[in-house]
């Protein structure tokens, strides 16, 4: 008999509404507290959003990013950032590194002295490097990139509970778009609290956040519409509460293999992709509790119609077309 694994039992009945003044009054407190840190404190913005230089080394000895950062530390250059480039047309002896520097004072760049140390200090370190070039980002790119990135999580937030909207009703959007502002919202503020670096890379961790997300909302919604049919006079919250049951396993394994997978890449993954990995780690963790404590008690405060049968208005949408295409 072949072994199987189970994490939650095939089936449970959990009351997910007992203590819900609790579990949706403190998302509810969180959620402001986490926009009143991101105001009052802000976020540490790394180079991409506040401007810096970039240069370009290449050697040939090995790359040790930790050699390299010990060097130049004791430059107080403030937030650098330093990443090896991989390509495969690079020859065995041809290691090549990104080395980010934020500006200076607010100056466009920093100055040709400040770079002249940071060289220095590398050759310090490896006498076989070489610089192959030099760049800034200015504080006017900067800003731009603070708007694109805003506009990107507000467009895919607005895409998914449209999706929401014409898949289910609009009841469901609502509660949809309610889970994702309070992931997004909670993610940002453990952001601004321990100052963690704001960069490029947390917005598309930000992004696949909205997706992890929502595609543990609809799968409980699915099941919903599904009980809806099924459960006629049942109650709208006995309901909900059976088809949280019903998911349970599948949201807490889901929930599960996700999480072995980034705690690893958080502890071993290295200094360069932490940040991401650590947004990834929370987004998984308040993205799940917001699918089974958040989406559905807005939904069942707007409520919903009993007596109209629910449907799928995409399946109508793809089943008319297809009938006019046949006329």
């Amino acid at each position: 008999m072949a072994f199987r694994l189970k994490l939650v039992p095939d089936h449970t009945t959990f009351d997910f509404f007992k203590h819900a003044w609790l579990t949706f009054g403190a998302s509810v407190v969180a959620t402001i507290a986490s926009i009143v840190v991101a105001l009052v404190l802000g976020l540490n913005f790394g180079i991409d959003f506040k401007g810096g230089t970039t240069i370009r080394t290449e050697s040939t000895q090995a790359l040790d990013v930790g050699l390299y950062r010990g060097a130049i530390a004791p430059l107080n250059l403030g937030d650098v950032s330093i990443t090896q480039v991989f390509d495969p047309n690079f020859g065995p002896d041809q290691h090549v590194s990104m080395i980010r520097i934020q500006a200076q004072d607010g100056a466009e760049a920093i100055t040709p002295d400040t770079i002249a140390a940071v060289e220095a200090a590398l050759q310090g370190v490896d006498p076989a490097v070489k610089f192959i070039s030099t760049e800034s980002v200015g504080p006017k790119v900067s800003g731009e990139l603070i708007w694109t990135a805003v506009w990107s999580v507000l467009a895919a937030t607005l895409a998914i509970v449209v999706y929401v909207w014409l898949r289910f009703e609009w009841q469901y959007s609502i509660g949809a778009l309610a889970a994702l502002v309070h992931d997004v919202t909670l993610t940002v503020g453990l952001f601004a609290l321990f100052q963690i670096r704001f960069d490029l890379t947390i917005i598309a961790a930000l992004l696949t956040i909205l997706g992890y997300s929502i595609n543990d909302t609809v799968v409980v919604f699915d099941r919903l519409r599904e009980n809806l049919i099924k459960y006629k006079t049942m109650p709208l919250k006995d309901v909900m509460n059976v088809s949280v049951n019903e998911t349970l396993s599948r949201t807490v394994m889901t929930s599960g293999t996700t999480l072995i997978a980034l705690i690893s890449l958080l502890v071993l993954g290295g200094d360069v992709i932490r940040g991401f990995v650590f947004a990834m780690t929370w987004g998984v963790i308040v993205g799940t509790y917001s699918s089974v404590y958040v989406a559905k008690n807005i939904v069942l405060f707007i409520g919903l119609d009993r007596n109209k049968k629910p449907e799928d208005p995409s399946a109508k949408f793809f089943t008319e077309g297809a009938q006019n295409a046949d006329n």
